[in-house]
């Protein structure tokens, strides 16, 4: 088997990843990164990024990722296209198994796998995603302005989208499979008390419609979870909002995890419950889940790090 060595490696890739890797690259610490099975990470599936500092004007995604990486490739990190499959931090130096059969070996690791938004898993989804459908409304709230547009879910994560909606949208309509909502109370007060918002009760997303060229939705379908009756609503676009999961299962007995599965870290810092072991992102920030915050985290993980190597 292939092994190699480093002083930090980074698993996962995106802003946190990226972020972690220009740090300790300009520390002169050599870091290597494991990109994953989505290099970039969630950005490389968002087409508009307008709240992202530094740039007055619309910037892609995937352009963003691609300028990241090129950075951190350019101040010295070794970027490897490769997958973690099994991690051993019951000893030092870390050991952690790529999907290539490599062996990786480093005194120091930051996991910045990221999450992964939960989709309703219908094929019309994909094809409109980034052209009316999102599961970010702090990110894409601006661009429907006046518009009409709905909200899947029925927890914290979907009334919070409906209620900051409502500060662009003419008309917010949240769809939710259930006769009540699993929402904080004052969340649902707030909900029911904005004139903005409509409830569809008992109905679920069969169909997302839209035109094909360009690409732009306008409709969906829906079906009445108890009598399966077909309702039809046009929309402007559609947030899905029934919640993240974290990409830390081969994590699991390994390192304290709270019980959604996010990462936990000694507060004000990016040290998990193993001393040399960091977190960074949205494998660990479930509250922003911003591709600026998870940057910052992937500084403050780096940072971290070459504290915690100077000291060794």
């Amino acid at each position: 088997m292939k092994e190699i060595k480093s002083k930090i490696l980074i698993i996962g890739s995106g802003p946190a990843g990226y972020s972690a890797a220009i740090y300790a690259a300009r520390a002169n610490l050599n870091p290597i990164m494991v990109q994953g099975i989505q290099p970039g990470g969630q950005l490389t599936i968002t087409t508009d990024v307008e709240n992202y500092p530094g740039f007055s004007e619309i910037i892609q995604g995937p352009w963003l990722m691609e300028e990241m990486k090129s950075q951190a490739e350019k101040v010295g990190c070794k970027i490897i296209n490769d997958s973690i499959v099994n991690v051993d931090f019951s000893s030092k130096p870390f050991k952690v198994l790529g999907d290539s059969k490599t062996i990786y070996t480093s005194d120091s690791l930051i996991l910045a796998t990221g999450a992964s938004a939960k989709w309703l898993g219908i094929k019309s989804e994909r094809k409109y995603m980034g052209f009316g459908v999102s599961a970010c409304a702090t990110c894409d709230a601006f661009f429907y302005k006046k518009k009409h547009v709905a909200v899947v879910g029925g927890g914290n994560t979907a009334v919070e989208e409906a209620l900051f909606l409502t500060r662009f949208a003419s008309k917010v309509t949240l769809i939710h499979r259930r006769n009540e909502l699993r929402a904080d109370k004052i969340l649902q007060d707030r909900l029911f008390s904005n004139k903005k918002i409509d409830i569809i009760w008992e109905h679920k997303v069969i169909e997302i419609c839209g035109e094909d060229n360009p690409l732009l939705v306008n409709k969906l379908i829906l079906s009445n979870t108890k009598t399966e009756q077909i309702k039809n609503i046009e929309i402007d676009g559609i947030f899905i909002a029934i919640g993240h999961i974290p990409n830390t299962s081969i994590f699991k007995g390994k390192l304290d995890l709270d019980d959604e599965g996010y990462i936990l870290t000694k507060r004000g810092t990016c040290l998990t419950s193993i001393n040399g072991v960091f977190a960074a992102g949205d494998v660990h920030d479930k509250i922003y889940r911003q591709a600026i915050t998870a940057a910052g985290f992937g500084c403050m993980a780096s940072l971290d790090a070459e504290k915690y190597l100077a000291e060794m």
